[in-house]
C-alpha cells in the first residue's frame, strides 16, 4: 500500500480531543481504507461523531454542497450562481416543519441536530484557521442548521421528468408529433396527445437554464443509473442470502459518498450515505441489508399558468383570476457590497421556474419534493433501522424521494424488491408533455399505496436484479412512468445470473466488473456478420473490409486495449445520422438505430459510418489500427471543485466499458464521466466477509493519506473488507480519536 508506513505510524497515535456538545466520551477507530467506526452510548452522541469526523474528513465538500442546497452559493461563487441560489431557495421546504421532521422518523430532528452540531464543532475547533482549500478559495466554513440537511435540491437533481417534458415539447414543435411518436416512443407504450388547452409555441429548453443549473455540478472558475442483485441462500455458496450493489452517480473529486459504520443504542449500521447527510443510505445493519437503483418514477410535471394580462401577479384558475404568491428574498454576492434581491413567486401548483411575460405565461413545477419528508435519502434513517420484511416494508411506503428500486436480504434467509417513491396519480393524462393549468383539467389524484408498487418477495426463481430498466411487471395497470434505461444492463445481469446456480462473493465481484456488451454483440450478431454476407456490402477499400471482418469476428468485451471496442463505439455514434439524417439521427437511442437496422437494413449507411469513424481515428491516432484502443479516449479524471487547484485532481485513467456494460462506465462520449464510485457485495452469512469500495478515498482533505488511496484498487477491479465487528475493526484499525465531553 502506497501509504503503509504512515498507517503504521498512525496506528500507534492516539488523539484525545476535548469537544463541547457531547454527553459521554466517543470512540473513531478508523481503518487501513479510511472508513471511520464511530462507536458512542447514545444516539445523539453517536451522529454529533458522524457530523464530527464527516466534517474533519469532508468539510470543503459539504460546505459547498450546503449552500447548493440552500441558495448560499453565490455569497463564495459569485454572481454566476444567482440564477441556481434562486431555484434552491424556491423548492425549499415551506410547510409544517413538525410534520417535515416526523415523516422521516419520530426522532429525525435529533439526529438532524446532533449531526449538524457535530459539524459545527469541529468547525469551532478549527479557531479560525482555514483548511487547505477555503484558503485556496478565499472564504470561511459557515455554520450549519439542521434544516439543512432536508434542503431540496439533492432530491431535485433526481427528478428528470420536468426537463424532459419541456424537452418534448420542443421536439414535437421541431419534428412533428408523429416523428417523436416513432423515434422516441414512450414505454409502455401510448400516444403522445398535446393537452387540451395547451399551445406549444413558446415552450423550449431554454425555460429550464435556471433549473438545470440548480441541479447540475459546481467548479469554480444522462447517463447515470446503478446495478443491484440479489439471490437467496439456495443460489448461493454459503446457504446465506448475497447482495450486491454500486450505483452510479457522477465521478468526483472526493466521492460522492461518505462511508461509515454507526455503533450506538439501536444503531449498528455500515455502509455509504451523501456525506452532508446523517446515517447511511445503503449497506446493512445487524439483521438486514439493502441497497438500491433508481426507478424513474415520473414525481415531477411542468404546469403553464395563464397570466392576467393586464396584471403579471395574477394567474388563471377555472376562470377565476389567483393571486401569485410572492416571497422577498435577498442573495449575497461574492463581490457584490449589496444583496441582489430575487421574488420567489408560486402558484397553487408550485414555485415558477420560469417565465415568459411576453406570451402572458409562467411555468410552475408541481413535484413529490413539496411533500413533508420528500428530502433526498433522509428516508433511509428509517430503513438503516428496519429488522425484518415488514419493517422494511413500513419504511419503504415513507421513502418517498428519489424514487428506488430497494433490494433487500436478511440473516433468516428472506430477500425481497420494493419499487419505492411516492408515485402521482394521473387520472387523465401520462406526463409526457407539460400540461395547462389554467383549466383545473390536469390536477394530481393523490399517490399510488405501496402495495400498488412493483415488489416482490422471496421469488421462486431465488433472484432479484434491477438496473434502472422498465421493471413494470406483465399486466401492470398502474402508471409509473414511461422513461427508462435500455435494457441492455439489466439483461446481462440476468445473463450471468442463469449461468450457474449457486454464487460466491468473488462471483459477485466478477459480475460488477463485466464489461460485456449486449448492444455490441447484437451489432455484430445481427447487423454486421449479415451485412457483410450481402451482396450490397460495398466497401471503400481493404481496410474498410479488414475492420468489419475484425469487429464481426470479435467478442463484444468494451476493454480499454481493444481495438474492435472503439471502432464499435465509434461507429454507432455516427449510424444515426447516416440512417435518419442530421436531425432525427442526433435524437435517436441505441436500442432504436439496433432494432431499425435489425428489420431494415442499410448497407450505405454502414459503409459510410465505418468509413468516417476509420477517418476520425486515424486522425487521432495515425492508420495503424494497432494504435486505435478504446483506453486512449475513454479515460476518467477525478475533478476536484476548485478546477484551478490541478494538484487536486487525479487521471486521466484508461477505462473499459461504456453506459450498456454492467461496469457502467458513462458520461460525454468518449469519456467516463459517471459510474460507480462505490460498491458493496454483502454476505450475510457473516458480515466480516462483505466486500466494498468508495473511489478515490474516504477524504477530501488532499493532505490526507485516505484522499486518494483507492484508485488503484477500484481501477484494477478490487475491493477491501466491509469490516463489521469489533475485533476485525480493531485488528484493522490504524488511527483512534477519542471525543470527550468538555
Amino acid at each position: 500500500m502506497r501509504f503503509l508506513p504512515l498507517l503504521l505510524a498512525l496506528a500507534a497515535f492516539a488523539e484525545d480531543l476535548q469537544v463541547a456538545g457531547l454527553q459521554r466520551p466517543v470512540e473513531i477507530l478508523r481503518d487501513k481504507w479510511g472508513i471511520p467506526h464511530i462507536y458512542a452510548q447514545s444516539q445523539s452522541d453517536l451522529f454529533f461523531a458522524q457530523g464530527y469526523v464527516t466534517a474533519r474528513d469532508r468539510l470543503f465538500q459539504i460546505d459547498l454542497w450546503r449552500r447548493i442546497g440552500t441558495g448560499k452559493l453565490a455569497e463564495v461563487a459569485g454572481p454566476q450562481a444567482i440564477a441556481r441560489d434562486r431555484i434552491a431557495r424556491l423548492v425549499r421546504f415551506r410547510g409544517d416543519w413538525n410534520a417535515e421532521w416526523q415523516a422521516y422518523s419520530p426522532d429525525a430532528k435529533e439526529i438532524a441536530t446532533a449531526f449538524t452540531n457535530g459539524i459545527n464543532a469541529y468547525i469551532e475547533s478549527l479557531n479560525g484557521t482555514r483548511p487547505l482549500e477555503f484558503r485556496l478559495a478565499g472564504y470561511d466554513p459557515g455554520k450549519w442548521v439542521p434544516e439543512d440537511t432536508v434542503a431540496r435540491i439533492a432530491g431535485l437533481l433526481m427528478i428528470r421528468n420536468p426537463a424532459r417534458e419541456v424537452q418534448r415539447a420542443q421536439d414535437v414543435l421541431a419534428m412533428g408529433l408523429e416523428a417523436v411518436q416513432k423515434y422516441m416512443p414512450p414505454d409502455p407504450f401510448v400516444q403522445i396527445k398535446i393537452p387540451n388547452g395547451l399551445d406549444l409555441a413558446g415552450i423550449h429548453t431554454g425555460l429550464m437554464r435556471d433549473y438545470n443549473a440548480a441541479i447540475g455540478g459546481v467548479q469554480f472558475t444522462d447517463q447515470i443509473g446503478s446495478n443491484n442483485w440479489v439471490v437467496s441462500g439456495e443460489r448461493s455458496v454459503t446457504g446465506k442470502p448475497l447482495l450486491a450493489n454500486d450505483p452510479h452517480r457522477p465521478i468526483m473529486m472526493p466521492s460522492l459518498r461518505k462511508s461509515v459504520h454507526l455503533v450506538g443504542p439501536g444503531w449498528n449500521a455500515i455502509g455509504s450515505g451523501e456525506p452532508a447527510l446523517p446515517g447511511i443510505a445503503l449497506g446493512h445493519n445487524e439483521d438486514v441489508a439493502f441497497g438500491f437503483t433508481i426507478v424513474g418514477i415520473d414525481q415531477g410535471d411542468v404546469y403553464v399558468e395563464k397570466l392576467n394580462p393586464s396584471n403579471p401577479d395574477e394567474y388563471e384558475y377555472k376562470g377565476q383570476w389567483r393571486k401569485i404568491e410572492t416571497v422577498d428574498e435577498e442573495i449575497g454576492v461574492r463581490g457584490s457590497r449589496t444583496p441582489h434581491r430575487v421574488k420567489l413567486r408560486y402558484t397553487l401548483h408550485g414555485p415558477v421556474i420560469a417565465e415568459d411575460l411576453g406570451r402572458h405565461r409562467v411555468y410552475a413545477l408541481k413535484w413529490v419534493g413539496s411533500e413533508p419528508g420528500s428530502a433526498g435519502y433522509m428516508g433511509a434513517l428509517a430503513l438503516a433501522r428496519a429488522r425484518n420484511w415488514d419493517e422494511f416494508r413500513k419504511a419503504a411506503a415513507g421513502y418517498k424521494i428519489p424514487s428506488e428500486n430497494l433490494v433487500y436480504a436478511d440473516r433468516t434467509g428472506n430477500i425481497g424488491w420494493i419499487a419505492s417513491g411516492w408515485s402521482p396519480i394521473r387520472k387523465n393524462w401520462t406526463g409526457l408533455l407539460p400540461v395547462p393549468g389554467h383549466t383545473g383539467e390536469y390536477e394530481w389524484g393523490g399517490y399510488l399505496s405501496l402495495d400498488q408498487h412493483p415488489q416482490k418477495f422471496n421469488p421462486p426463481e431465488g433472484a432479484i436484479w434491477t438496473a434502472n430498466h422498465k421493471i413494470l411487471p406483465a399486466g401492470y395497470s398502474h402508471q409509473l412512468g414511461y422513461e427508462w434505461a435500455s435494457p441492455f444492463r439489466a439483461g446481462r445481469v440476468e445473463e450471468m445470473l442463469l449461468e450457474k446456480r449457486k454464487f460466491s462473493v468473488e462471483d459477485f465481484q466478477r459480475m460488477q466488473q463485466d464489461v460485456t456488451s449486449h448492444p455490441a454483440r447484437y451489432f455484430v450478431n445481427s447487423i454486421v456478420k449479415p451485412w457483410l454476407a450481402s451482396p450490397g456490402a460495398k466497401l471503400a477499400s481493404e481496410a474498410e473490409l479488414a475492420m468489419a471482418q475484425r469487429v464481426a469476428a470479435w467478442d463484444a468485451r468494451l476493454e480499454a486495449g481493444s481495438t474492435e471496442a472503439i471502432v464499435f463505439e465509434y461507429w454507432t455514434a455516427k449510424l444515426p445520422q447516416f440512417v435518419f439524417g442530421p436531425k432525427v439521427g442526433a435524437k435517436t437511442d441505441l436500442i432504436y438505430l439496433l432494432r431499425h437496422l435489425r428489420h431494415q437494413p442499410d448497407p450505405k449507411a454502414m459503409s459510410g459510418a465505418l468509413r468516417a469513424s476509420m477517418e476520425d481515428l486515424t486522425r487521432q491516432f495515425g492508420a495503424d489500427p494497432v494504435k486505435w484502443k478504446w483506453g486512449n479516449v475513454h479515460t476518467v479524471t477525478f475533478r476536484h471543485p476548485l478546477t484551478f487547484a490541478r494538484q487536486f485532481h487525479r487521471g486521466p485513467h484508461a477505462r473499459p466499458g461504456d453506459g450498456n456494460t454492467v461496469n457502467s462506465t458513462s458520461g460525454g462520449f468518449p469519456r467516463q464521466q459517471n459510474g460507480a464510485s462505490y460498491r458493496q457485495i454483502i454476505d450475510v452469512s457473516d458480515w466480516d466477509k462483505s466486500v466494498m469500495t468508495n473511489v478515490p478515498g474516504e477524504s477530501g482533505n488532499p493532505e490526507s493519506p485516505f484522499y486518494d488511496n483507492l484508485i488503484e484498487e477500484w481501477l484494477t477491479g478490487g475491493y477491501h473488507p466491509m469490516l463489521y465487528s469489533r475485533r476485525a475493526v480493531e485488528a484493522a484499525t490504524v488511527e483512534r480519536i477519542r471525543l470527550n465531553p468538555r
